[in-house]
């Protein structure tokens, strides 16, 4: 059997006219249902990114093919499209912000990628595992994403405290020490009020038994001698 008879029988990776219109409609289809999900929660890379993504990497994998068919064993048809998976990483990670102790951008830099690898299933003609990842996909981003938040409400707290101070290195001190493992203060703010200093700073509560963790942090605060006053952002409290 010669190389041609070969290809012709198990390998005819060369696609017609029809077939490419079906595999780039395809790539712009799943491209297009992800962006909109991700348009439409206000996330950094939208409806034309995520059918950009789809497209350019569904090309590569119908190059890929073509160059294959034209070259023969010397040419891989899967070079292009393992270069397009590392690529769009690069792509994906200029969605995500880091802001305080929260990464935000790291579900949509993930669908970026798996849009990508969508369009590679796509564009090699694979409709059923590109359509299938689909609507999985579609699902992690829309159906998990209640459960998601009902979980880290259960188990992590953010709030904004407000200290009124009369010693400003005695109550930096107290603060401090109210810190624990699962006690994080971020965006810490000092300035003077009068004869005080108002320190105002976030704080993320982890782990279970949140309210209670979070409860001992405020009575430790107002019960500090040098602080003045305590205010949450939650429920304006006084002391």
């Amino acid at each position: 059997m010669t190389w041609q008879e070969f290809y012709n029988q198990y390998i005819n990776l060369e696609p017609g006219i029809v077939a490419i219109a079906l595999r780039l409609l395809c790539a712009m289809l799943i491209g297009s249902l992800i962006g909109v999900e991700r348009e439409y929660t206000h996330r950094p890379a939208g409806l034309r990114t995520h059918i950009l993504v789809a497209l350019g990497a569904c090309v590569a994998s119908i190059m890929g093919q073509m160059l294959f068919a034209q070259y023969g064993p010397s040419s891989d048809p899967a070079r292009l499209s393992a270069q397009v998976i590392t690529g769009v990483g690069f792509l994906g990670a200029g969605t995500i912000m880091k802001e305080g102790v929260n990464v935000r951008g790291l579900t949509t830099a993930a669908s970026v990628w798996t849009v990508a690898c969508l369009g590679i299933a796509a564009g090699f003609g694979h409709y059923a595992l590109a359509l299938l990842g689909m609507l999985l996909t579609l699902l992690t981003l829309t159906l998990l994403e209640s459960f998601q938040r009902r979980l880290i409400h259960q188990h992590s707290m953010e709030e904004r405290f407000r200290i009124l101070a009369e010693d400003l290195e005695q109550a930096l001190t107290h603060i401090n020490a109210a810190k624990g493992p699962q006690i994080t203060l971020f965006d810490m703010d000092v300035r003077p009020e009068g004869d005080c200093y108002v320190i105002s700073f976030r704080v993320w509560f982890v782990g279970r038994k949140t309210e209670k963790r979070r409860t001992a942090f405020f009575a430790r605060l107002a019960a500090a001698p040098g602080i003045r006053q305590v205010t949450t952002d939650a429920d304006k409290t006084k002391v």
